[in-house]
């Protein structure tokens, strides 16, 4: 069957995009992670995936969503307890603080669930929709998306990138200080060294100067106020979705490859659906080559990029989806380069750790955008030139994998 047909409708697919996401965010509830109206996003999209899949599966899981940013209500005060302690006991900061940077490095840098079960447990869900070949499967494409919502991240909206990295890095200085001086206090407390102990309250009297970044982090994000998502993600689902769409209006079923969309809930809490999927599902594709692509905010075609390396620099994504893509791109003309994810990640790190092939495709500068998880990634701030020729490259890519490349 050939595929250049759809390929053609692209600004068509991205209408209906741009119609649909502005659907679900009229109609439904705030989406945050084990929400209500992710709940009615899943059911919806799972709804509208079975007009045009032959398979369509709705899968719960369970997870704590308030441990992947309630890290910093632990951090805190560890901080304080740090800061007091050096006073007192300057041999408890180092502790107090270790402690308090290893919970962020485990939940938050590495995304494990390191303190999850000291927050709720609540419900999510994932959908796995494929559409059968006619023939024997040979080769299997994902086009994955997570439909759940960020709470607003304060600082990026009130301050912009700068303003939210400037803060966490004042904060990160802070602590490096104070570890500094309890190293000084602690080797002079020993007779290793000789400061005055005028000297060694200065010291600590200088951190004072850090103390309101550490409080402050504490309203690094607000729970009371969900953001849309228009773009990060219900972008990322469409993709996947328009696809299918567009091969059944077309009557295109392909002979040897399965084509599906993967929607993993509760990705802003830490990857847990994917990372659910890929548990729930692991070895249960390897009767052909499957590949997955995961998008993450198709917002800016200038900074349409192919992920190379994902959660926090971490991951490696794997080598043959990531190339199918940007040679599809290629191929069309559609602009795309390589590169990364320096702060945060997408569903494609929990795929790749789970054992699949999978790649991140995100179309966003990484350095913090005024609509990255704040109030402004509305409906009217998706852009469909950016939806249509991401969409194109993706049906390409498509067309490259049914055709052996």
């Amino acid at each position: 069957m050939d595929l250049r047909n759809i390929i053609n409708r692209k600004n068509e697919m991205a209408d209906y995009m741009v119609e649909d996401i502005t659907k679900i965010i009229k109609t439904f509830d705030k989406r945050p992670p084990g929400s209500k109206g992710e709940k009615e996003a899943v059911d919806y999209m799972a709804s509208e995936l079975k007009n045009w899949a032959d398979d369509v599966k709705v899968e719960s899981f369970t997870l704590h969503p308030g441990a992947f940013m309630g890290w910093i209500y632990l951090l805190v005060p560890l901080i304080v307890a740090g800061y007091v302690s050096y006073f007192f006991q300057p041999i408890l900061t180092i502790p107090f603080i270790l402690l308090g940077i290893i919970i962020m490095l485990f939940e938050f840098i590495l995304y494990r669930q390191f303190v999850d079960k000291l927050y709720k447990k609540k419900t999510s869900y994932n959908i796995t929709a494929v559409k059968k070949p006619t023939g024997e499967v040979k080769r299997r494409i994902f086009y994955n998306g997570h439909p759940d919502a960020a709470p607003e991240w304060t600082f990026n909206y009130l301050l912009g990138g700068v303003g939210f990295v400037g803060h966490v890095a004042i904060c990160m200085v802070g602590v490096i200080y104070m570890l500094a001086i309890a190293v000084v206090s602690i080797l002079n407390n020993a007779g290793v060294i000789a400061v005055a102990a005028t000297t060694i309250r200065t010291l600590g009297m200088v951190a004072l100067v850090f103390a309101p970044f550490w409080i402050l982090l504490l309203w690094l994000w607000n729970d009371d106020r969900v953001v849309d998502g228009a773009n990060d993600n219900l972008s990322g689902c469409y993709m996947g979705m328009a696809i299918l769409k567009a091969m059944s209006e077309a009557g295109i079923t392909l002979e040897n490859t399965e084509v599906g969309v993967l929607i993993t809930g509760s990705e802003e809490a830490g990857l847990r659906g994917a990372k659910a999927w890929s548990e729930a599902h692991k070895g249960e594709y390897e009767d052909a080559e499957t590949i997955i692509f995961a998008y993450d905010t198709i917002h800016e075609l200038k900074h349409l990029c192919v992920n190379v390396r994902d959660l926090n620099l971490t991951v490696k994504a794997h080598d043959r989806p990531s190339k199918l893509f940007k040679d599809a791109a290629d191929e069309l003309g559609v602009p795309c380069f390589y590169g990364n994810v320096p702060l945060g990640a997408t569903d494609s790190a929990a795929f790749n750790q789970g054992g699949f092939k999978a790649t991140g495709i995100t179309g966003l500068n990484h350095n913090l955008q005024d609509y990255y998880h704040t109030r402004r990634d509305t409906y009217d701030n998706l852009d469909k030139e950016c939806l249509a020729e991401c969409y194109a490259a993706s049906v390409k890519a498509l067309e490259l994998l049914d055709d052996g490349k």
